[in-house]
């Protein structure tokens, strides 16, 4: 957890100013990591819908990989396989 005068420190008036949400800021840092900025939305949803530890555990795992062509693919095929395994417990 971070303090919210962390978080809006680091908030950037010009590139922000249609971020309302904690959530919103989490799911278009996580399409800027995965230089999937022309589905931002997609993120911002999974961002409000899906455990962030599942989330994480998934960018973890993009970060982690070396010479990968589509991190987003890459990132969404961990994140099916996380759910599914969560879904089994």
């Amino acid at each position: 957890m971070q303090k919210v005068s962390d978080i809006l420190k680091k908030f950037i008036s010009d590139e922000d100013k249609y971020i309302s949400r904690e959530f919103q800021k989490y799911g278009y840092e996580l399409a800027k990591d995965l230089d999937d900025l022309d589905n931002r939305s997609l993120y911002i949803k999974l961002a409000k819908e899906v455990p962030r530890g599942l989330l994480e555990s998934a960018r973890n795992f993009v970060s982690d990989a070396y010479n990968v062509k589509s991190k987003a693919k890459l990132f969404m095929w961990k994140l099916a396989q996380l759910r599914k395994v969560g879904g089994k417990k």
